[in-house]
């Protein structure tokens, strides 16, 4: 069995007290991304440090996070998790900024100095 199947048959994601903690932390974050930056929707409720690496169950440890941010941070089959578990950059997978207002979204770009 791989440790991505190991992980989605965890019976605890399908307990209430699981739901709750999720239901809340989206509230929490208005169902919007906790990266700095980037607005999509919150569809993930993401464990900060992973209940395999003793994280705890509580909204402390728990992030919101749209589905690219999640797949940028899944944990990998030898449990590392992408980016170190830190939070992604603010660049889509293009390496576009997602703010609108950054410079490169804006005729002329960056300037030199």
């Amino acid at each position: 069995m791989s440790f991505r199947s190991e992980k989605k048959a965890d019976p605890f994601y399908f307990s209430e007290q699981w739901k709750n903690l999720r239901r809340y932390r989206l509230l929490i974050d208005k169902f919007i991304c906790a990266v700095p930056g980037c607005k999509e929707k919150a569809s993930v409720v993401d464990h900060i440090v992973s209940r395999m690496d003793g994280g705890r169950d509580r909204l402390e440890n728990l992030r919101s996070l749209c589905s690219l941010h999640d797949r940028q941070m899944k944990e990998k089959t030898n449990r590392k998790r992408g980016m170190n578990g830190r939070l992604p950059s603010l660049c889509d997978e293009n390496g576009m900024p997602y703010d609108p207002d950054h410079p490169w979204h804006r005729p002329g770009g960056v300037k030199k100095v």
